[in-house]
């Protein structure tokens, strides 16, 4: 698309949805023109490790290297670490492939030596071939924590993978995004950007997150007009995961229109399945542009014609 050469963009990203919508952009647009600013909150440290799920599934997918069947982790994966650790009886409910160990023992090693998640993250993508510029949205600590309806406070992880996300949840706070910072670059990113994609990404636990830090929203507010968000629900429900169900527990409902409202503070547009076309007069009433085609990215053919028609309408 000759409308979009010389053009930045930069998208807010959160785990599969945005690995998915970044591979087919990077079909349609140089992938040194994008910038993917991912969600840091369901980090976790385990077995010693720095292990940042959302950034290596994006790494790893624009890297050719993500395991097809699942979604996160390498293809062609071993799996020996994994059994002898649960030979000993200890942790192993978060798998972690052998290739994948690799990855978390360099982060690891890199943040001892007092190098920057923005570093650390940059040399990986390098060594994956990645030309996406990929920026945590904070080198601080923020942590998704959910609250079960019995009072329990979960680790992120401990609630969507050893729990399976099978528990209901009363609320979800972020915490330490009150003294965290962006990124260094990401403000100007934002700011300098031609257009700024929020991806199909589940907006509680994966964009939130990036929302919650000081000055983030603020300049998306400022771009509001080229800010395009893209929902994830289809149909009053995910394609992938628990963003249907956290959005009734947390008294919304689940629809492609509540998306909307999440967003309208940030984004002037706003993209939905066609199965959700019925939705497409709640959403203008929100004050935001609609745009209606096919969202459901089952290939990175899929993706780019998604990225295509999105940019053809507004271009139009």
């Amino acid at each position: 698309m000759t409308e979009l050469v010389g053009k930045r963009i930069v998208v807010l990203c959160g785990g599969v949805g945005a690995a998915k919508l970044l591979q087919g952009l990077v079909k349609v647009v140089a992938p040194n023109s994008v910038t993917a600013i991912v969600n840091t909150g369901d980090d976790l440290s385990l077995h010693g490790l720095h292990i940042c799920p959302d950034i290596d599934t994006v790494i790893y997918t624009l890297g050719n290297e993500i395991n097809p069947d699942t979604g996160w982790g390498l293809r062609d994966e071993g799996w020996r670490a994994m059994d002898m650790l649960a030979m000993y009886g200890g942790i192993d409910w978060f798998r972690l492939g052998d290739r994948d160990i690799g990855t978390h023992l360099f982060r690891t090693q890199r943040l001892s030596e007092g190098a920057t998640l923005s570093e650390v993250t940059r040399e990986i993508a390098a060594k994956w071939g990645v030309g996406v510029n990929v920026i945590p949205m904070s080198n601080d600590p923020v942590r998704t924590i959910v609250t079960t309806v019995r009072g329990e406070d979960l680790n992120f992880q401990d609630y969507f993978v050893r729990l399976a996300h099978d528990v209901e949840i009363a609320s979800i706070k972020f915490q330490g995004h009150e003294t965290a910072h962006p990124a260094p670059e990401l403000i100007s990113e934002i700011l300098e950007a031609n257009i700024i994609l929020v991806a199909p990404s589940n907006p509680l636990v994966s964009i939130a997150p990036i929302l919650s830090i000081a000055g983030i929203r603020d300049a998306l507010q400022k771009r509001r007009k080229d800010v395009i968000a893209i929902s994830g629900i289809i149909g009053g429900k995910a394609l992938k995961g628990p963003a249907g169900r956290l959005l009734n527990e947390l008294g919304y409902e689940a629809s492609a229109a509540a998306v909307a409202e999440i967003y309208k503070d940030i984004a002037g547009t706003f993209v939905i399945d066609d199965v959700d076309k019925h939705e497409r007069m709640r959403i203008q009433e929100l004050g935001l542009n609609c745009i209606i085609t096919d969202t459901v990215m089952t290939n990175s053919t899929k993706a780019a014609d998604l990225c295509r028609t999105t940019f053809e309408e507004i271009a139009g």
